[in-house]
């Protein structure tokens, strides 16, 4: 049954959201945990986030998304069906790859995870401008976020949990058949026939290009391009090396894995509830600037915990809630914005563009993480990446006065 209320379509594309989350909550949160108590080094580990790496490049093919695509089965719907088949099957393959036996065999299909999980991405995010109306973005990138986030959940927290009992088989196997049943979700949208102006923008890759390099320089991109470019570059810093510090402070990975990606997970789903609420109650920019500021003083906890040597069990799990509560309701925000600054024409591309924008930006901190861990401590680091967090709230101030210039022109 095709859904039109707005509870059903937020309801429809969370689900699809969380095939997403489940590929990318493995290899940033369970992976690291793995790694390390294989004896894999801080340096390795932090170089182990370049797996991420299509999330990141995923804006080179995004054109390919929004210009082909079989109509009568569904443009977005023919690209999302058969790339979830596939993540099933990869996830199905590396069951049988243990980090302690195939380690580089494992990295491999961990990499080909997120490059269907992220390709797929392209054509949900295609998919929800496609449905939504402007009215509906708060409510509907909550969803989303939600959505993402209960995958990450699943695979990073509570799979990691279960590990325990049901084994590195049994925890990839459980993550390829909730792919194949989040699909499923795509059956339950209609996709809006595309206007005469629409179709014309991309009835070829030249105009998809030409009509996203016009959005691209459209006022006020670059400085919002800037600011989704460095926004989370200390949030990213200091996350990397979050579960590597428990690590080596004696905390055994299935607590980590509760504490973190559990607990904090569940924070991180309240907080972007929060922002999608803020997000339909302030304007969008407003609501960034708001979650930005709280966020900037929740990550100063875990620099805390880092400087004063042995952290207890209860400041653990009191700091990772309020960095994810506050760092959840940010990301929601933020991707209301981008979502309200995408071209409808071109939608899979110009998002995937800005989404891409702000997985490169926060990437390099990702990959380095490790090494500067080891030359300043997990104090220095941590420090580093509070500091940047702030400094980069700067950025909000000229987004808001070309805001007010498009308001009063």
């Amino acid at each position: 049954m095709l859904l039109r209320s707005r509870a059903g379509k937020v309801a429809a594309l969370s689900v699809l959201y969380l095939a997403q989350g489940l590929p990318f909550g493995f290899q940033a949160t369970a992976l690291p945990v793995f790694l390390r108590a294989s004896g894999v080094s801080l340096t390795a580990v932090g170089f182990a986030g370049a797996l991420a790496l299509p999330w990141a490049a995923k804006a080179l093919w995004a054109p390919l998304v929004d210009r082909f695509g079989w109509e009568r089965f569904g443009r977005r719907r023919s690209w999302i069906v058969p790339l979830g088949a596939l993540l099933a099957l990869t996830c199905m393959a590396a069951a049988f790859v243990p980090p302690s036996r195939h380690l580089g065999g494992l990295l491999a299909l961990v990499f080909l995870m997120n490059l269907l999980a992220a390709t797929q991405d392209i054509a949900v995010d295609g998919l929800a401008i496609d449905v939504l109306g402007r009215d509906e973005l708060g409510l509907a990138n909550a969803g989303q976020v939600v959505g993402y986030k209960v995958g990450m959940l699943t695979a990073g927290g509570l799979l990691v949990w279960a590990s325990a009992w049901i084994g590195w088989h049994g925890q990839l196997s459980v993550m390829a058949a909730l792919v194949l049943l989040s699909v499923l979700a795509v059956f339950a949208l209609r996709e809006p026939p595309a206007s005469e102006d629409e179709a014309r923008e991309r009835r070829s890759l030249h105009e998809v290009l030409a009509t996203a390099l016009a959005a691209l320089r459209a006022p006020g991109a670059r400085w919002l391009m800037a600011f989704l470019g460095t926004y989370k570059l200390g949030e990213a810093m200091v996350d990397a090396m979050f579960k590597p510090f428990l690590v080596d402070a004696g905390f055994p990975p299935h607590r980590i894995g509760l504490w973190v990606g559990t607990y904090g997970m569940v924070a991180s789903i309240a907080g972007s509830l929060a922002g999608g609420w803020l997000a339909q109650r302030l304007s969008l920019l407003a609501a960034v600037g708001v979650t930005s500021v709280l966020r900037s003083f929740s990550m100063a906890g875990e620099w805390v915990l880092a400087a004063g040597g042995s952290p207890e069990e209860g400041a653990v799990v009191a700091v990772t809630l309020a960095e994810h509560l506050f760092g959840g309701a940010l990301t929601t925000a933020v991707f209301a914005f981008m979502m309200s600054r995408a071209r409808r024409s071109i939608g899979a591309t110009h998002y995937t563009v800005l989404a891409s924008v702000e997985v490169l930006g926060k990437s390099p901190a990702v990959w380095l993480s490790g090494t500067l861990a080891e030359r300043w401590g997990y104090s220095g680091l941590f420090a580093a990446g509070t500091g940047l967090s702030v400094a980069f709230l700067a950025l909000l101030i000229p987004l808001r006065r070309e805001r007010e210039r498009m308001s009063f022109g």
